[in-house]
């Protein structure tokens, strides 16, 4: 072989290699598939966590993997309600509360209110006691319950037992705070966050909120950049070619920001409840199953516990637990999580111990016509408040907003720290196809639109002419409390007697059997539903996160 053609080899090698190392480089993670720029590069440019290995569960919480199912009653309707008709439904993935929440975990939140907001100041004791679980739920006119009135909520002896007297309303604060609490504490670990800054760094006037860092980073614990600055050894910075360094902040592309905690949606609540991961028969997948265990009775078949109660519910008049020491499932009231077995998700007490509040505002019909996929009846679409320079607005402690509900309560409409939300408006709906209002609780239900319009019935002395959702096709009760000039308040109590239903925009879906309740509604399709500012003994509450990604948690570990 002469020279040149041995030059001429070595030159198409170089070329090959050279080209090669360009398209490794371009096809690389770090290298954009849509310009061929570097992506996280230290110069500057765009931000983006090209390694995220999946969404990992957070605190309390276990991976519910969605799917298709038969939502509703499919055993005899003995009550003739027609309230849940079979309608097929899918579900995306999402994560439920192992448990329901306990008396100990509500109880670190009313800590953390009573440390911010201590309620020895004025302006602070309303937003303590909003978030105080009623205790005076226990007493009875005919029955001796002072006990749990006065040590359910905080002896030790119930740490682990699920908390009651609290509200729809107080439930999703809960989930709220827990969602901030929970991120500020993942921004910490991953170094965006002063070490214990979450401990020794807050006050009323300096708290964390998830949307406010993500919309306005410098405005969190109150704009104190000794939480924030370079110089922190735990902080993040990028620092360029030049030597500068800058800040950087925890986006939404950093995946280091979860999902919110919230109530889990009917829907969910239901389909989580059936735990159908492991039963693969057609009668089970058409919705043949009764109950969140195997099988059609309440006691266990097991060999080593046959026999033994699977839920904590009433075996019938008089007996909430029945016969000492024999055929007992162990409580008389409620019962510590995780006494009984779990479903096929690893979710303990999805029937009995206390009923859950669900998302959902109540309807007797759940419109499957219109939505067969992650059905939810109740969104209200709220947006970020700017300010005139295009800024968000952030609440401080002056502006803090209360309501006072029907039945006398106040509870804190917003807390310092937040932003405020206003509704959506013509900017957002103008020519949209999927919504058109911000208040979505009664569409397709009565509303001006709807081919169910109810206004030919005889309201008028039942109802105010500013009565848009309920006059039209519910026509319930209107109590009202108002503050007079002194701070007394005027409870105005609606005694009419041309009402006709209970249904309004503000009760809410509860779902399961508890210790107060018979067998029958064990069976996770029965739906009930309660006022959003009034609580009981029986009902209590589990949080629930979306799932970001894959279907399948197994999928991301195969990838990886």
């Amino acid at each position: 072989m002469d020279m040149k053609n041995v030059l001429t080899i070595k030159l198409l090698l170089v070329l090959a290699i050279a080209v090669t190392a360009v398209g490794c480089k371009r096809s690389g993670s770090n290298s954009s598939r849509a310009t061929g720029w570097d992506i996280n590069s230290r110069d500057g440019g765009f931000q983006y966590n090209t390694s995220f290995k999946g969404q990992e569960a957070g605190p309390g919480l276990v991976f519910v993997e969605g799917g298709t199912f038969t939502m509703g009653k499919v055993q005899d309707d003995v009550m003739h309600d027609w309230n849940n008709t079979p309608n097929q439904q899918h579900v995306q993935s999402f994560y439920m509360d192992e448990t329901e929440v306990t008396n100990l975990m509500y109880l670190e939140y009313l800590d953390w209110i009573k440390r911010i907001y201590p309620p020895t100041e004025e302006n602070f004791r309303a937003i303590y006691d909003g978030v105080l679980p009623d205790t005076l739920v226990w007493r009875n006119r005919l029955g001796y319950n002072e006990v749990m009135t006065e040590n359910y909520l905080r002896h030790p002896g119930y740490a682990e037992y699920p908390v009651v007297g609290v509200s729809w309303i107080q439930a999703v604060e809960f989930a709220n705070w827990r969602s901030d609490r929970v991120n500020e504490a993942n921004l910490e670990e991953a170094g965006y966050i002063a070490r214990d800054a979450k401990l020794n760094s807050v006050s009323s006037d300096a708290t964390f909120n998830t949307d406010t860092y993500i919309n306005a980073p410098t405005q969190v614990y109150g704009g104190n950049d000794s939480i924030t600055d370079p110089n922190n050894t735990r902080r993040r910075v990028q620092t360029t070619a030049a030597g500068d360094t800058i800040n950087v902040y925890a986006t939404r592309e950093t995946g280091i920001i979860s999902p919110k905690y919230r109530l889990p949606t009917e829907t969910e609540w239901e389909y989580a409840a059936l735990g159908l991961t492991s039963i693969r028969s057609y009668n089970v997948y058409r919705g043949r199953k009764k109950y969140p265990w195997d099988g059609q009775y309440t006691r266990s078949g097991k060999r080593k516990v046959r026999g033994d109660q699977l839920a904590n519910f009433k075996q019938g008049k008089g007996d909430y637990g029945g016969i000492a020491g024999w055929s007992d499932d162990g409580a008389d009231i409620t019962n510590a999580v995780k006494s009984y077995e779990p479903n096929d998700f690893g979710l303990y007490d999805m029937a009995g111990n206390v009923a859950e509040w669900v998302a959902d505002v109540y309807r007797p019909i759940v419109d499957d016509e219109f939505s067969d996929f992650n059905y939810y009846r109740g969104n209200v679409y709220t947006k970020n408040e700017l300010n005139e320079d295009g800024t968000v607005r952030i609440v401080t402690s002056d502006e803090i907003k209360f309501d006072t509900l029907p039945n006398g309560k106040v509870v804190a409409r917003n807390l310092p720290g937040e932003i405020h939300q206003v509704p959506v408006d013509e900017d957002e709906t103008y020519l949209r196809t999927n919504f058109d209002t911000s208040d979505n609780r009664n569409y397709r239900d009565g509303d001006r639109r709807s081919s169910r319009d109810y206004r030919d019935g005889d309201f008028s002395q039942a109802s105010s002419s500013t009565d848009t959702h309920t006059r039209q096709m519910y026509n319930s009760p209107k109590h009202n409390v108002e503050t007079d000039s002194t701070g007394a308040l005027i409870r105005e109590y609606d005694r009419s007697d041309k009402r006709t239903s209970l249904i309004n925009d503000e009760v809410r879906v509860y779902k399961g059997g508890s210790w107060k309740d018979r067998e029958y509604w064990l069976d996770p399709a029965q739906r009930r539903y309660f006022p959003q500012n009034m609580a009981t003994d029986y009902i209590g509450f589990r949080c629930a996160m979306s799932r970001v990604g894959s279907k399948s948690e197994n999928k991301n570990k195969k990838k990886n």
